[in-house]
Order: C-alpha cells, then structure tokens, then sequence
C-alpha cells in the first residue's frame, strides 16, 4: 500500500473509530494494524493524536511591543538624542515625549514607552546598535611651570558640591597638528554634569582667558574648584592668578602627567558632547571659532544640559578579583541641580523658569541644522583656500 493510500484509510478509519465503542474500536484497531502493518501500540498513538491543521499557539505571554508604530517612535527618539543607552533612553522619554509631534500617538503607545525597561529597549533596538571607534590626536604637552603651587589632586569624585569643574581641550586639528587651528574648551561639573563649551583660536592666554570667563558667568552656580591636565593652556602664570586673586579663591588643582583616568570625567564628554557631533574634521580658520562659539552658547548648551540625562558612578565593588561598578539612575544636569540643596531657591526657579519654555525637539532640529551649516562651511573654506593655493 502507497503512501497516499495510507493516509486516505487513515482518514476513513479515524473518524468511524472516534464515534465508536470500545468493542468495535478493538476490531477496527485489528483491521488498521493488518491493512497498514502498523504495530498495535502505534496504531493507537497515531488514531488518538491526529493531526492538527492550524499552528500551535505560541506559548507564554503574548507580545506587548509588536506594535510597528511604536518602534518607529522609539528609533526615532533614540536617533533624535544622538544614540544614547537604553538607561538613558529611558530616563529622557518623560522630557521628550510631550513634545513629539511628527505622527499621532495613541495612550496606549505612550504609555508603553514610558513604562518599558531598559533590557526591552536593547531588545527592540538589537539591530540598530553600531560600533563606533574612537580617532584623533592629543595635543596636551606637559609643562613644568607651577607644578609646586598646583596641587596634583586625584579624589574628585567624592565632590557632591556643585562648582567643581573639570576641564580639557579638544583640538580641532584633522589628521594633523601642524600650525594653527581651533580648540574646544570643554568643562564638566562633577556632581551634575553641567557642561559648557567654548571654541578658541589656539592655546594662547587671551582666548583660554575669555573662554574661562564666558563659561563661568554662564554656570547657574559659582566655581569652587577647577582641575585640569598637565597642559601649557592651563598651567600658566595667568590663569594661576585668575582663579587664586580673587575675594574667594578657587581650588585650582592638575592631574597627574600621562594619567587620562584623573580625569576620567570630561575626556569622556570630550566624546559624547564633542567629537560624536563635530567630528574630527580640521577647522584652521579663525573666522570659525566666532561662529562655533554662536552654537556652543545657544542651542548646544540648553539641549546638553536639560535633554540629555547621564549616570554617575555611585561605587566599585570586589568581588572575586572583579571590579562591579554600580550606577545611579539616569538624570539630566538640570534634574541633578534641582535636587541639590546647594543652589538656592532663585537660580532653582529661574531653571524651572527657563525649562518650561524648551522644546526638545526644535532645540535638536536647530541644532543639527547649525552644525550641519557650520561643517559645509569649513568645507567651503577649506575648497576656497586649496583652489587659491593652487592658482
């Protein structure tokens, strides 16, 4: 008997033995097994469990987060806020969401995104994730002046008060660092990670000067210490006397030669808040240092410091030869100012004050649009200046 033949008995004889008692099952079971050549206790497997034509239902809970307007949005927000990690991601959606305007978003949706874990986050974004290495060139020379009046200090992370700065430079220098071109000063407060940016046209005093300046009338608290690299740009004579000349001296402290880890704080703002969206392109125009600092003290500033959330390290822990690091949950700077009981009740409301009237999203658009100008301008230049030389 054929394969086929088989199976259209099988179908004959099935339906008479589910309907059937259990003296004409046993000789219907007889017939089967002598028809087929099936051993008995096979027989009755195979006429007791037949096939089933729909899909088994999928076992556990059934999928919240299939909706595909709901990781459209999600994807959005993250590429709205640079790529952040699924803790951040998280801790921003509250600020973000009442603002987003591109498609309707039922309560349902919104409530999933704001209730969904980080681990989910990963998962609905596992094909997203790209790698990005790290380039450029360090132009930090050490210097030996004034390393006995600058202490080197390595405990900044048991500051709690806001007012400690770390600070660093970012060169904007291309592939090479021949000759001169434009740097980034870049300061991080240590307890909230209030940043602020400022461009200068080299390493001289009177750009470092003024950068110093602009920043600290910028800050919503006031300056109580100041720790930087072993650099020329700030272990200076000048900017010595600024920070300890004054009714109210400044901590003004360095870290230790070829140890970046000191000051673990800001060279990684030095990625995150720089090179992730200037890149490492060479700007060697002074005419662009006026136009970056435009973007620095506008749009840059309020997006970095009220819609970016980050983690602090809390404490390492041993075990077993192995270093856990444990994080607080993510908080925007302005959040983390807020909670302070260091600034006072008026700078907390004119925060609050000056919060209610952002909009993340036309901060981010504007934001892009003016760096994106600003790199077609470098390109324009550097075209300009290459065509002149040639000619």
């Amino acid at each position: 008997m054929s394969k086929q033949s088989r199976e259209d008995y099988y179908e004959t004889v099935i339906r008479r033995y589910r309907n059937s008692n259990k003296k004409t099952k046993s000789r219907l079971l007889d017939e089967f097994c002598e028809v087929c050549g099936y051993n008995r206790k096979y027989a009755i497997r195979k006429l007791n469990t037949r096939k089933r034509n729909h899909k088994r239902k999928s076992l556990g809970r059934p999928k919240r987060y299939n909706d595909p307007i709901l990781i459209e949005v999600l994807f959005d927000l993250w590429g709205k806020q640079n790529l952040p990690c699924s803790r951040r991601l998280k801790a921003a959606m509250p600020l973000w969401l009442p603002f987003y305007e591109d498609r309707p978003l039922s309560d349902d949706i919104k409530n999933q995104l704001l209730t969904m874990s980080p681990a989910t986050i990963d998962r609905l974004m596992i094909r997203m994730r790209k790698k990005i290495g790290k380039l450029g060139l360090a132009t930090t020379k050490p210097g030996s002046i004034l390393k006995s009046h600058i202490p080197v200090k390595t405990n900044q992370r048991d500051e709690r008060s806001p007012g400690y700065l770390e600070s660093d430079t970012v060169a904007h220098c291309g592939t090479s660092v021949a000759g001169s071109f434009v740097y980034t000063v870049n300061t991080v407060d240590i307890a909230t990670g209030w940043t602020e940016q400022r461009a200068v046209w080299g390493k001289g005093y009177q750009g470092m000067h003024k950068a110093l300046i602009s920043i600290e009338n910028d800050l919503p608290f006031p300056i109580l210490g100041f720790d930087s690299d072993n650099g020329t740009e700030f272990l200076n004579w000048h900017l010595y006397r600024h920070f300890t000349n004054r009714k109210t001296p400044v901590q003004f402290t360095r870290s230790r030669p070829y140890k970046k880890n000191d000051n673990a704080h800001i060279e990684e703002k030095n990625w995150s808040i720089i090179r992730q969206y200037l890149g490492y392109n060479r700007f060697e125009h002074v005419e662009l240092v006026e136009e970056l600092n435009r973007i620095y003290t506008s749009e840059w500033r309020l997006f970095m410091n009220f819609f970016r959330p980050s983690s602090k390290l809390q404490k390492k822990v041993r075990i077993n030869g192995k270093v856990k690091k444990v994080y607080d949950n993510p908080k925007t700077p302005c959040q983390r100012l807020l909670e302070s009981d260091k600034i006072s009740y008026p700078e907390k409301e004119k925060l609050k004050s000056q919060f209610a009237k952002l909009n993340p999203f036309k901060l981010q658009s504007s934001m892009v649009t003016k760096i994106k100008q600003f790199i077609n301008k470098t390109t324009s230049i550097f075209e300009e200046s290459k065509s002149t030389t040639f000619n």
